[in-house]
């Protein structure tokens, strides 16, 4: 089923091997001979043949990044590996090796044909991204489990598949479950799927096949329910806020905060943690405990980040819309001003060129000059004046952009000191009622029952006093951090969005000089080639 390691040395992919593959396979006449005299760019090839080359491991194929086909047959090699940067890849043959695992091909999302024939294989598996796959070719391998077939429903463009030579095809069902399991199946191990064995397929398997279409329904509809969330989140991360919709920041103060399970025991501090049914149905109020009234304002917060990030968005979008406005004004100038030249100089030259008086040519040739010169002029200033009037707008564009960040930051601070204020408030309420339960346990009149680790930080007021200044700590800190969180993600957008925009116009005015001087330097050269050849005559 697997070659045998030969008397031959191993072989790893090298360059030697590549650089013979690529001129044996390339064009062998005069063209192919200069080809080689000169190099091949590895980034030309797309086939590449490298079966019958006693090869243990794939390597070294990263330059091939325009590859489609390749050919790996043959060989000894024990692992599909370092085939990630083959992107464009459509056809893979790795038949006739020794591979036991399938893995490696996740990066091959437009692969269509795949062999793995003749190999180790016992299991179908990790071919999750090739959704393009349309041929599959795993014969003479070790699958024995016919359920393991159902793996290849996904592949909703999977129409031929040889499985023969595997265990699995001496089961007197085969036929019958592949045909009904993969009914847009066309070719079977070589045959066409005919009309009448999937009628009989379908008759066997009804049941079965109903009830694996219902749970893939199930689980298609809960994707679809997770990319959904996940496609939210994303939203809530580009506004700076995620998680901040519900309880989640303040139920991140108490998972890191140790004594918060021992100070949970004090009495009445359930109703000072706890919302009220009605929390939600009204403004903050004293009828509110600490925690329904810090939730609400992480979800005014949640809100306002989401309010702020679309008028962020409006900004950029509003921007660049007049900068583009602004740049198609000027190259249509531009190409007028060029067009209007062309048209005022058609056939100048040639006209110049068949004068028979010397002295008006002469003066012709001096007056096209000028009009080169007049043109460079007329094309620099307009792009001095287009420079001038995009700075302008870029300005506005960072004064607006640094007012909104400004105001977002403000108030984002703003609400994070409620926050604390909720804390140190809460923080008073609990030390006051942890310093009264000492009293009452100092003097016997605490009767409530009490776990042992608890009663620990009763021992002496500095231990119930530490224990309670450390959670007002943590809780802090966790508020601390989530602020300066959103603020240096803000800053951080601001600074970059402005950076690119920057960066963008000096390449775009890099390139129009650039392309300025190209076409005054070919109209220069051309009357330059006209005034050599009157010299010449």
């Amino acid at each position: 089923m697997s070659r045998l390691y030969d008397t031959i040395e191993p072989n790893v992919i090298d360059e030697k091997m590549l650089q013979k593959a690529v001129e044996e396979q390339g064009p062998q006449e005069e063209l192919g001979q200069l080809a080689k005299r000169e190099g091949i760019d590895y980034k030309d090839v797309i086939e590449l043949q490298l079966d019958f080359r006693n090869i243990l491991k794939i390597d070294n194929l990263w330059q091939f990044v325009n590859l489609t086909k390749l050919q790996l047959d043959n060989n000894i090699i024990e692992k599909i590996e370092a085939l990630d940067s083959l992107v464009h890849l459509i056809w893979l043959d790795l038949s006739f090796n020794n591979i036991e695992v399938i893995e490696g091909l996740e990066a091959l999302v437009q692969l269509q044909d795949l062999s793995l024939y003749n190999n180790r294989i016992s299991k179908i598996e990790n071919l999750d991204t090739l959704q393009e796959l349309q041929v599959f070719s795993i014969g003479n391998n070790n699958l024995t489990a016919l359920e393991n077939v159902v793996y290849l429903r996904k592949f909703k463009n999977l129409r031929t598949l040889n499985l023969t030579g595997n265990p699995v095809c001496e089961n007197e069902q085969y036929s019958l479950f592949i045909a009904a399991h993969l009914p847009d199946l066309v070719y079977l191990d070589f045959r066409l799927v005919d009309q009448n064995t999937r009628e009989l397929a379908e008759i066997k398997y009804q049941y079965v096949i109903d009830e694996l279409k219902q749970g893939e329904a199930q689980a298609l509809a809960k994707l679809v329910e997770e990319q959904a969330k996940q496609k939210e989140l994303e939203h809530h991360k580009a506004a700076y806020v995620e998680y901040l919709n519900g309880s989640f920041l303040f139920e991140s103060m108490y998972a890191e905060d140790t004594e918060a399970a021992r100070l949970a025991y004090l009495p009445g501090m359930a109703d000072l943690l706890e919302t009220y049914p009605s929390a939600r149905k009204s403004n903050l109020d004293s009828g509110f405990t600490y925690k329904s009234k810090f939730v609400l304002i992480c979800e005014n917060l949640f809100a306002y980040g989401l309010q702020q990030h679309e008028m962020r968005q409006a900004e950029v979008s509003t921007f660049f819309e007049c900068l583009q406005e602004a740049v198609q004004d000027s190259q249509q100038q531009g190409t007028k001003i060029i067009l209007d030249f062309e048209n005022d100089n058609q056939g100048q030259l040639d006209v110049i060129q068949n004068m028979s008086n010397f002295e008006i040519a002469e003066s012709k040739l001096i007056k096209y000059n000028e009009d080169i010169s007049q043109l460079s002029d007329t094309l620099m200033t307009l792009e001095m004046q287009t420079v001038d009037q995009l700075e302008e707008i870029i300005k506005d564009f960072e004064r607006n952009i640094a007012d909104q960040v400004s105001t977002f930051i403000e108030n984002v601070q703003g609400m994070m000191a409620q926050c604390r204020d909720l804390e140190n408030h809460h923080h008073e309420k609990l030390m006051e009622n942890a310093i009264n339960t000492l009293e009452k346990i100092v003097k016997s009149e605490f009767d409530e029952e009490m776990p042992d680790d608890v009663r620990l930080l009763f021992v002496d007021k500095d231990t119930i006093v530490n224990a309670v200044n450390a959670s007002h700590d943590i809780h802090l800190l966790k508020i601390d951090n989530r602020e300066d969180d959103i603020i240096t993600k803000a800053n951080s957008w601001s600074s970059s969005v402005i950076e690119e925009v920057h960066k963008n116009e000096i390449s775009r005015n890099r390139n129009r000089v650039r392309e300025v001087n190209q076409y005054i330097d070919h109209l220069q050269e051309e009357l330059d080639n006209m005034e050599s050849l009157e010299q010449m005559e």
